[in-house]
């Protein structure tokens, strides 16, 4: 089987000016991407909001344009909302004290941010007796097209790379959203995504139904070519899962010097049945060469079929973190290696879930390419700064940057001069007795000494006998 080399190499191809995981995020969220979200919402609100027939006191009347500063606190929200987690928006601007949310309310008001999230837009205006678009996906087009373009100026993958699906929840009507039989959501946006194998995202594609370029027949192939424009010729290897695998497909990448290896389905008529249908004990396996391309069958647990046009179906040994070692077929071992990509983002995602239900899908959409720039810029900001940090501070240090500094309330601790310490008895009892409790002084020097005395005024109000406590207050 032919071995293509790769002749690029990963890189950053745009350095990041600053080091800060702020400057790491605004790296991809780019000054184009947000002119491009506030021309297009203050266009949205003027000429189709606000002249609607509305209500006397509807909060739309009192539009007034947004601003870069307002967008990008709008955007700070948006993300703390999927690190603290409520049910119902509105909730983020209660003043019950069982919520104590006042970074939201010192931000923005609850009214504007409803307002902004329903005018929120990303595409021109349709002039009225202009045809309807064929693309399906005009409303949120231009957010895609800006993502993919700026991850293919800044980031160069590595060889391997892994190509999947994503799913966005979604309640309401939409020409292409998919059924999920095995969710309790039953209803999605499907996305095809090319990730790295530590989970970054290079590129994605909405699946828009039968009715775009890529629908029709030979679906999955055109999916994959569309996906890897341009990243095909230079020795890539690919893995992919059972939707997308095919001998067409394989054949086709190993025209353009692309390495390919994936599972497939044995349902699939164009597959040679002496491998599909052939009978194997565990452990066992089968294969067939054909212009370049394996396809073998591997019983496990159950039947494993897959095709590579990179790995002959040679046996290797694995061992395991718990010394146990398993003989398996290369491209196996080398499939469950560099997919977990797209598994690795998902659980990411999962962590800080932003989506809402009761939002429209192109705003949907928006703030899943958030979430994806938020996970991309935390990638690069390990890989190439001089920290590494959690997702989670990464995340915490880009809202604190996004939001307006909130005044910080001085109160005064319980040990402040004010308040006068006096040793009270404790409150605690048993059978009449009150409990007694060691003296914090005499222990620190290394003495046991048992006392019924407490200071109330002291942090976590510890017991000390009536000699140390006048050393100790004095």
């Amino acid at each position: 089987m032919e071995q293509f080399p790769f002749i690029k190499s990963e890189c950053l191809l745009q350095p990041v000016t600053g080091d800060n995981p702020i400057d790491y995020f605004r790296h991809l969220f780019t000054e184009n991407m947000l002119d491009e979200v506030i021309a297009q919402t203050n266009n949205y609100a003027r000429e189709v909001l606000c002249r609607r027939e509305t209500k006397q006191h509807s909060r739309i009347n009192a539009w007034k344009e947004t601003t870069k500063e307002e967008i990008l606190i709008f955007v700070g929200l948006i993300l703390h909302m999927g690190i603290i987690r409520i049910n119902r928006i509105e909730d983020y601007w209660k003043t019950d004290a069982l919520f104590g949310l006042s970074v939201f309310s010192y931000n923005m008001s609850r009214n504007r941010f409803n307002v902004l999230l329903r005018a929120l837009n990303f595409s021109k205006i349709p002039e009225q007796d202009a045809e309807p678009s064929k693309d399906q996906l005009y409303k949120i087009r231009s957010m895609v097209n800006l993502f993919n373009t700026r991850l293919a100026e800044i980031y160069y993958p590595g060889r391997e790379i892994s190509l999947d699906e994503a799913m966005i929840l979604l309640r309401g009507r939409l020409m292409f959203k998919q059924y999920i039989p095995d969710r309790c959501q039953k209803y999605a946006i499907k996305l095809y995504m090319i990730t790295t194998p530590d989970g970054m995202v290079i590129k994605f594609m909405v699946h828009s139904g039968m009715v775009d370029d890529s629908g029709g027949k030979g679906h999955a192939q055109k999916v994959v070519l569309n996906l890897l424009e341009g990243m095909l010729d230079v020795g890539h290897s690919v893995y992919m899962d059972n939707y997308y695998s095919s001998y067409e497909l394989a054949k086709c990448l190993a025209d353009r010097k692309t390495h390919c290896t994936g599972t497939i389905e044995k349902n699939r008529n164009t597959f040679p049945k002496e491998v599909i249908e052939k009978n194997l004990k565990k452990g066992e396996t089968v294969a067939m060469y054909a212009n370049g391309v394996m396809i073998g069958k591997w019983k496990d647990k159950r039947d494993i079929i897959y095709i590579s046009n990179e790995y002959k179906n040679d046996i290797v040994e694995k061992t395991y973190k718990r010394g146990e070692r398993k003989s398996k077929p290369l491209p196996v071992i080398q499939y469950n290696k560099y997919m977990a990509g797209i598994d690795k983002q998902d659980q990411m995602l999962a962590y800080y879930p932003c989506e809402r239900k009761t939002i429209r899908w192109p705003t949907k959409i928006f703030v899943h390419i958030l979430q994806l720039m938020i996970s991309n810029s935390h990638f690069l900001y390990n890989k190439y700064s001089t920290q590494n940090i959690s997702l989670y501070d990464f995340r915490l240090s880009v809202i604190r940057c996004l939001l307006k500094p909130q005044p910080v309330l001085c109160v005064p601790k319980h040990n402040s001069p004010e308040l006068e310490h006096v040793l009270k008895p404790r409150d605690e009892k048993r059978n009449g007795k009150i409990l007694r409790k060691q003296c914090k002084r005499c222990y620190s020097q290394g003495k046991r000494k048992d006392t019924i005395y407490i200071c109330k005024v002291c942090d976590d109000s510890p017991g000390y006998c009536l000699d140390c406590a006048k050393v100790i207050h004095k």
